[in-house]
């Protein structure tokens, strides 16, 4: 079996081909040429919570992908440890093989990235300038990076609960991509002055709201992924066109419960999921003063893909697989 470490994926899985992974992933589920549906199980715990997240994709080869990840908010205050933490484990369909095993960090603030990637390269304005990440943590900057391939934009508005890290990212990221980065305290003022808004928080309560909203913008909506988990108000997904990942998991852990319990949509009023989006079923954005929220809730969809991307550069990689570790 390989072992595959947070470098190694570094190493072997760049953006851009993080995006392109994923975006087939969700059109073969589109196109119903998964040999299983995806699947997600969930277990909370006093100061956390735990998720178990698999897929399957292609046939020959054929990949199946468990992920088991931890989600502790308060661990980078409490013990200096990353708040996501996990393992994926990658299968052979054919014979059960088990093939590698890997830790989750990396895929899974990748393929996170990279689907809000593909979703905005259907849903936001060719012409967005602005971006604001809500959340500088590292999947602030993983999306930062994977939008910054579909749109160019010429500022960054940086927001976080940690003034001192909203600074950090903006000093780091400013750096790294050459585009103004200001950290800013005003929420309410960045989400309405962006074309392009990402909210990947633990929030547990309504951060963008309503008032906030202004024609032509695309929110990629990433911090609620499970029960009780909330960044948007209800109203918002109700004034707003809604496209899923996978629309039953966001009707459970998505914003789209929320909009629900409060009796404000059902699944059926979901404009589309993104595999419909990127196969033509359905139209992304036909308007400038459309606004579009993106559901994202993570399915191991994402993980088989990148897992599957990983495994065959090892295939023409022998340079870089000498320094893996087989077992």
């Amino acid at each position: 079996m390989l072992f595959l470490d947070r470098q190694d994926v570094i190493a072997l899985l760049p953006i851009a081909d993080c995006i392109t992974a994923v975006e087939n992933a969700f059109a073969a589920h589109a196109n119903g040429e998964l040999p299983a549906a995806p699947g997600v199980l969930g277990a909370h715990v006093a100061a956390g919570g735990f998720h178990v997240k698999t897929a399957a994709l292609g046939s020959s080869p054929g990949y199946f992908a468990a992920k088991i990840n931890a989600n502790f908010p308060g661990n980078p205050e409490r013990h200096g440890l990353p708040a996501i933490q996990g393992i994926i484990g990658l299968f052979d369909t054919n014979d059960g093989r088990p093939l590698a095993l890997t830790d989750s960090i990396e895929i899974t603030t990748l393929r996170t990235a990279a689907a809000s990637a593909v979703a905005a390269r259907h849903l936001a304005r060719a012409d967005a300038a602005t971006i604001a990440i809500c959340g500088c943590g590292n999947q602030g900057r993983a999306h930062l990076r994977a939008l910054q391939s579909v749109r160019t934009f010429r500022r960054v508005l940086a927001i976080d609960r940690d003034t001192a890290r909203a600074r950090q990212f903006a000093r780091e990221m400013a750096a790294e991509s050459g585009i103004e980065v200001l950290a800013t305290e005003d929420l309410a003022g960045a989400v309405r002055a962006s074309d392009v808004c990402v909210t990947c928080t633990p929030a547990r309560g309504p951060l963008v709201l309503v008032d906030h909203l202004r024609p032509g913008q695309f929110f990629a909506a990433v911090g609620a992924d499970s029960e009780g988990k909330q960044e948007f108000e209800p109203g918002v997904l109700l004034r707003a066109r809604v496209v899923a990942d996978i629309v039953a998991q966001a009707a459970r852990t998505g914003e789209l419960q929320h909009a629900i319990a409060a009796g404000l949509m059902t699944e059926d009023d979901v404009h589309a999921d993104l595999g419909q989006l990127v196969t033509g079923r359905k139209p992304g954005r036909t308007s400038d003063d459309q606004i579009f929220v993106f559901d994202s809730t993570g399915t191991a969809l994402q993980d088989v893909a990148d897992r599957r991307k990983c495994h065959r550069c090892l295939t023409r990689r022998s340079s870089h697989s000498q320094s893996l570790q087989w077992r």
